[in-house]
Formats: C-alpha cells, sequence, structure tokens
C-alpha cells in the first residue's frame, strides 16, 4: 500500500492543504482486476479514496471521482453529504449531479424536516459554490446489489420528481404566472411566503440575490414552465421582476397581454439610424473620420474609478497626483481636540475584528500585518468626512473629479443618482454648482468630453445625455432601445465616445457633430459593463452580459476577436501594452492578450462584479475584489500578491493612489458593500484607514489628493478627508480646509 501525495483544491470541507490517494501495489505484492491472470511486478493500482493519516490511523476523506467543477470551483460532493448527515434531523443522505448541472441533495428525514431551514443551516457551514440546488426528501436510498448508492436510480427518481413538478404546478395564464414567480423570489431571497406582493420595480441583486441565487432562480423558472427561456438570465440579474414576468410571459403565453409598467419607458427607435434594421450585426454609418473638436480647449485632468486618469494640456507635474493637493488653510482649534478627530483615534486603536489573509501555504511570501492580538496596527490615515451632498435616492454611480490646471476655477465632483439627478459639487466646499432633473434613474458613471466642455451620462431611459460641465444645460441627447447603464467611455485620439445599453448595441458618438458614426450588435448580449480603449494596439474591448469579451476596431465598429467566459460579465475590462482583464460572476478573473488568447485566469471564492484595477502608480499590479468578500492584489502574470479580508462582499473598482506627504508609498481605496471605506497599503494589502459609512456601498470612490469621493445607498454623495494620523498626533494644528458644522454632524 503507497500513499501517493496530492495538492487540494477548493473543497466544500475544510480538509487540510495536502491529502493523500490510496494506492495499493508494490514489489511483493499485486492486485488483479477483472480477468487478469498476469501484471508486471510492480504494479499499481488506485483506488480512487482521499485519505488522510494521522499517526497509526488513516481517515477516510472522499473519492476521487467524487469531485465536480461547479460555478468555477472544484468541489467533492461527499463534502456536502458530511454536512448534510451532521444536521440532527437527517437519517441518510445523498448527492448527486443532475445532468451535470444541478447539485441535488436526497434526504431521509429523521422527523418532521423542514427545507428551508435545513438549507439555511447548510449555508452556514458550505461555501456559496457547494450548497444544493435543490432538497428532495426520499424514504430511503436506492442501493445495489453491493450495497452502495444508486446514483443511476437517484437520477431517474429526481427526473420523475421533475415531471410531477410541471404537472401539479401547470400554470393557469399569466396571473398565475405572476403569482408563481412571486413564490419562487420569496423562497430563493429566504423571505418570509406571506401574502404581500414583491414591488413589480424589485431588482433581484437589489432584493438580497447573488449570482448563485439568480441561477437558481434562473433554474426554477425553466423547470416550471418546462422549457428554455433564452436571455432569462441577463433579465434576472440586470432588470426588474416585472421585466422578469414579461419575458417568460412572452415565452409562454404569447398570446396573452404583458403586465404593464408605468415606470418603464417604452424603447425607443434610433433617431440618427432609421432605417437600418436592428437585427443587422454591424452598421456602419458614417466613413471614419477625426472628431473637429470644439474650439479653446481648457488645460485639465479627469479622474474617475479605477485610478483613469485623462489629461490635456498639462505639465508633467500636475498630472502627478501625489502633487495634486487641493488648496490649504488651517483649522482653528487643534484637530486633536475635535471630538470627531479623537473618537477616531480611539477606534482605530482598539479595533480588532478585521482580518488580512495571505496565501501563506501556497507560493509566494506571506503578508503579515496584524498584531499579536489580531488587532490592526496604528493606521496611517485618519478619515473625517469633509462635506455630504444629498440627492434623493441611491447613489450607485461613481463620481467623475475633474480639476481645472488654472487657479481661478476649483475641482469639480460630477455624479448622478437613482432620483434622476444630475449634480456638479465644488471638490473644496461641496456647494452644488449645478444640478439637473433627467427623465429617468441614473446608474451610470460621467465621462468627459476631449475638450472639457461636456459631461456624457446615460439613464434607464435609454437615452445618452451630452451636457455642458460648466452649467448642465443640455448640448445633445442621442436614444438608443433600452437602458444605458454603461459608463461611456472616450477615445482621446478622435474625441468619440463610446457607449453601451441594454439594447444590445455599442455606439460610437460624434458629439460634436451630433452623429452616431457606427453601431455594433453584440451577439445577442446586454451591455451593462463600460467599453475600454487601448491606444496600442488601437482597440475597443466590450463585455456583454451573455459572457462575450468582444474587441472591436474603434474607428469602424467591426469586430477584431471575440472570447466567451461563459457567465455574466458586469465587470468593465481594463488593458495596460499587455493585456486585458475582466472580472466574471463565474468567479474568475481572466487575462487575454490583445490578439484574444487567453492567457491565465485568478479564481476567487465568489462572483466578481469589480472591475480590475490596473494602476501605473504600483509595479503593473491587477486589484480587484469579490462577493467573497476578500479584496485581491495579483501580479501580471497571474499570481497572488496578497489578499484582504473585508466585512462584506466587494462590488465596487478599487482605487491607487499616492499621498502627499507619503510619496513613497502606494495606497488602495476599496470600499464594501456594507459602507466600511478601506485604505489598504498597496504592496502588502494592510489595513492603513477605515470609515463606516451610514448605508450600503455600491459606487466606486475616487481619490483626489487627499480627498476621497464615493457614493452611498442612504442619498448621499460623500468626500472625505484623508488625514496622516501621525502628522495629527504630533501637531496641534493640520494642513487642510476647514470643516464645517454639518459636515462634523455627518460624521
Amino acid at each position: 500500500m503507497v500513499l501517493q501525495k496530492c495538492q487540494a483544491g477548493p473543497l466544500a470541507t475544510e480538509f487540510p492543504k495536502r491529502f493523500l490517494v490510496l494506492t495499493f501495489g508494490g514489489k511483493e505484492r499485486i492486485c488483479f482486476l477483472d480477468d487478469e491472470v498476469t501484471v508486471p511486478l510492480g504494479t499499481m493500482r488506485e483506488t480512487g479514496d482521499f485519505v488522510r493519516v494521522k499517526g497509526a490511523e488513516m481517515f477516510f476523506l472522499g473519492r476521487k471521482d467524487s469531485q465536480i467543477k461547479r460555478h468555477g470551483k472544484r468541489l467533492d460532493i461527499e463534502c456536502i453529504q458530511q454536512a448534510a448527515e451532521s444536521l440532527c434531523q437527517v437519517e441518510a443522505c445523498a448527492v448527486i449531479w443532475y445532468q451535470q448541472e444541478k447539485l441535488i441533495l436526497f434526504v431521509v428525514p429523521k422527523d418532521n424536516l423542514a427545507e428551508e431551514d435545513a438549507f439555511k443551516e447548510l449555508q452556514k457551514c458550505l461555501p456559496v459554490h457547494a450548497v444544493p440546488d435543490e432538497l428532495v426528501l426520499i424514504e430511503a436510498l436506492p442501493v445495489t446489489l453491493h450495497g452502495k448508492i444508486n446514483t443511476s436510480e437517484l437520477n431517474k427518481i429526481y427526473s420523475a420528481h421533475l415531471n410531477s413538478i410541471r404537472r401539479d404546478n401547470k400554470l393557469n395564464g399569466a396571473e398565475g404566472l405572476w403569482e408563481r414567480l412571486q413564490h419562487l423570489w420569496k423562497s430563493i431571497l429566504s423571505l418570509p411566503d406571506e401574502p404581500f406582493s414583491i414591488s413589480k420595480d424589485s431588482v433581484f441583486l437589489y432584493s438580497g440575490g447573488d449570482s448563485i441565487k439568480s441561477l437558481r432562480f434562473h433554474d426554477e423558472i425553466e423547470n416550471m414552465v418546462g422549457k428554455v427561456i433564452p436571455g432569462l438570465l441577463e433579465v434576472i440579474l440586470s432588470s426588474s421582476i416585472a421585466e422578469v414576468y414579461r419575458l417568460v410571459l412572452k415565452t409562454v403565453f404569447p398570446t396573452e397581454d404583458q403586465l404593464k409598467n408605468p415606470n418603464t419607458s417604452m424603447k425607443r427607435k434610433l433617431n440618427d439610424c432609421s432605417g437600418e434594421e436592428a437585427r443587422e450585426e454591424h452598421v456602419n454609418i458614417k466613413s471614419r473620420g477625426y472628431v473637429t473638436v470644439a474650439a479653446g480647449l481648457i488645460s485639465f485632468v479627469a479622474l474617475s474609478r479605477g485610478s483613469h486618469m485623462f489629461s490635456v494640456n498639462c505639465s508633467k507635474s500636475f498630472i502627478n497626483l501625489s502633487k495634486m493637493r487641493p488648496a490649504r488653510t488651517k483649522l482653528r482649534q487643534s484637530p486633536l481636540s475635535s471630538p470627531v478627530i479623537s473618537n477616531m483615534m480611539k477606534t482605530e486603536e482598539r479595533r480588532s475584528d478585521l482580518t488580512n489573509v495571505s496565501k501563506a501555504d501556497e507560493i509566494g511570501p506571506p503578508q503579515g500585518s496584524l498584531g499579536k492580538d489580531n488587532s490592526v496596527p496604528i493606521a496611517k490615515f485618519l478619515i473625517v468626512v469633509r462635506w455630504t451632498s444629498c440627492t434623493g435616492k441611491c447613489v450607485d454611480a461613481s463620481p467623475l473629479v475633474i480639476i481645472p490646471a488654472t487657479d481661478d476655477l476649483s475641482a469639480t465632483v460630477y455624479i448622478g443618482s437613482h432620483s434622476h439627478a444630475m449634480q456638479a459639487i465644488d471638490l473644496d466646499s461641496g456647494k452644488i454648482k449645478w444640478e439637473r432633473i433627467l427623465e429617468d434613474r441614473i446608474e451610470s458613471s460621467a465621462c468627459v468630453s476631449k475638450c472639457g466642455s461636456f459631461i456624457v451620462v446615460g439613464g434607464y431611459s435609454g437615452l445618452v445625455y451630452v451636457l455642458r460641465s460648466n452649467n448642465g444645460e443640455t448640448h445633445w441627447v442621442f436614444t438608443t432601445e433600452d437602458a444605458v447603464k454603461s459608463s461611456a467611455a472616450l477615445d482621446p485620439s478622435t474625441g468619440l465616445i463610446y457607449v453601451g445599453s441594454h439594447d444590445q448595441h455599442v455606439y460610437a458618438l460624434d458629439i460634436y457633430k451630433e452623429e452616431c458614426i457606427w453601431k455594433l450588435h453584440c451577439e445577442g448580449g446586454a451591455v451593462f459593463a463600460s467599453p475600454c480603449l487601448s491606444l496600442l494596439p488601437h482597440h475597443l474591448y466590450i463585455a456583454t452580459l451573455r459572457g462575450c469579451l468582444l474587441a472591436v476596431n474603434p474607428d469602424t465598429g467591426s469586430k477584431i476577436w471575440k472570447s466567451s467566459c461563459g457567465k455574466p460579465l458586469f465587470s468593465s475590462p481594463h488593458c495596460n501594452a499587455q493585456y486585458v482583464c475582466v472580472g466574471c460572476v463565474d468567479g474568475n478573473l481572466y487575462c487575454f492578450s490583445h490578439s484574444g488568447e487567453k492567457v491565465w485566469q485568478f479564481s476567487t471564492s465568489g462572483p466578481i462584479f469589480s472591475s480590475p484595477c490596473i494602476s501605473s502608480l504600483t509595479k503593473q499590479e491587477i486589484f480587484f475584489g469579490s462577493h467573497d468578500c476578500f479584496i485581491y492584489s495579483c501580479n501580471m502574470e497571474g499570481n497572488l500578491l496578497w489578499k484582504f479580508k473585508t466585512t462584506s462582499s466587494v462590488y465596487a473598482t478599487p482605487f491607487v493612489f499616492h499621498s502627499h506627504d507619503l510619496e513613497r508609498e502606494a495606497f488602495l481605496a476599496a470600499v464594501s458593500t456594507d459602507g466600511n471605506v478601506w485604505l489598504l497599503n498597496a504592496k502588502n494589502g494592510m489595513v492603513e484607514g477605515i470609515h463606516k459609512l451610514p448605508g450600503e456601498v455600491f459606487s466606486s470612490p475616487v481619490v483626489c489628493g487627499e480627498r476621497l469621493i464615493v457614493g452611498c445607498r442612504n442619498d448621499y454623495v460623500y468626500c472625505l478627508d484623508l488625514f496622516i494620523a501621525e502628522k495629527i498626533r504630533n501637531s496641534k494644528d493640520v494642513l487642510n480646509a476647514p470643516l464645517n458644522s454639518s459636515s462634523l454632524n455627518a460624521c
């Protein structure tokens, strides 16, 4: 008997990092199989059993052939059985991988087993990718003649179970469909099944769902209607329950009247592209030509999420972000006497509930950032609210900050809200320079034009607004056929603006001539992510909710290459001179060459909605977040450098920056959905500062000098001052603009 070492994968339970495969054979002992009569000496036979040896004892861990790959993760289904058997009301159980699509748990109950309670208990002890899709109660488990679980019979039992459900739950028209959808919604989101109606505007992901639950909802709907519904998952992930209902109704009852939602604008035909058929994959409306930019260029720097920077006519010293600090005056009172700052200092010193996790058991050095008692070392930053701006509803958009290179003009923050409001806010004072109420909700982030005179932003109404940056007046409105949640991207070489829409198209717009230069149909996939432009090679990268990453010629809109990631892409692609990277809801960060070759993929334990940040301030590391609550740092070879565990899922895109007083160090600003703002050392992931906002955060932070701007779901935009903690402790005064009373109260 020989024990061979194997490298463990991410199994469902906490097995050792190394385990052993049990193998029989040897020089003096031979194992014959079936009708064999002779075998060479030294032949070894793998049993397929994984075991762990402790002292003189050997412990069985599972079967090699019981491992599957689910949601991009390796999983041993016997570990799920062990977790289920640990529940007090479970007599026996078995798990099957039905048609390599659904994980089904069969349970022989001891007493009255409530399926909902069982699922909740399993969710506590299993990772997300290991939770079964369905639990089926059974009187006894079928066995073979050898006494083993008969998986073939279990597959037949489940097929019969599905057919029975379809017969018993036959839909009775549109009204019955609406009721069944609400029941499934409540069941999967673990809401009480009481006689209350789900709002027609409810979005699955905003109601407590995630990508894994979305897949369950998708499968349950298709099982209910007994047919495949193309595009269903995209609608679940990005639209309201009313839109889900419309799609299912259209598929199952095409003759019935569809549910009317007064809040949803009617889809519009393209004004500028009349006569062109929507089904046409590529429409070359205008021959390629450089855009004639408006006269009177101004000098400015624009900062946006993911450490994106665009500058016009600026010196290198001005572009250097570490030198871009706002004007400063002295505080009248000592910062140490401020109750806000002194309380923050106490909080920083006693905070001990954070965790920094390194890849200590794998390749690469450990990252030790915790004290002996797991407390956080003294932070380098103290964070104080400078100002807030109320928008009236949730702020999921990310800020655009424009800093003029002239002394007579102040920096401006541009950001939209679900209240339909688009605000221009003075970065120093927090005063609103102008506000526009647009036709519908705004989730996309603003983009600046090449001349700096305009900002471009999309809305749920399907409109793309081109507004004057100095007063908010409308310059031009372009119409798409569905909601625009994608943030626009600028080609600085031509001045063209690129934007995606849920109508499954990407558009190239000349905002000066007020023309659509080209539009591209994206293979049936809605475009939620923002396009990414590479100047060399000159490619435009587009990610779709159908899971496709497209490379397009920015001048003509013709496709260069396409690669499928298999699952929806909410993450926006980001590129450097070598590669283009994008996150996927299957939990992987994918890296492609500019010619379309997949170079590597990095796996996390949760869906990735965060867009990768590749900053020139560091050695081309990649920073991104995941729904597994971690912030990751990888090198360009796809190797983990460090990871930091936050207190909630990370949806937003991190931002790399330098501090004026700590120029030799790079820092990372990130937010988790529970409202925590994190400042980390970009080199090792150590916590350098933390601040709690009073609401969920899906907006991505932008850091300008020593100010951090981010939107929050409590309806406010926040500007946070980043104080150097050591400077405050050692000085009676801090050089920064004064905080007003409303800022202190907000903090």
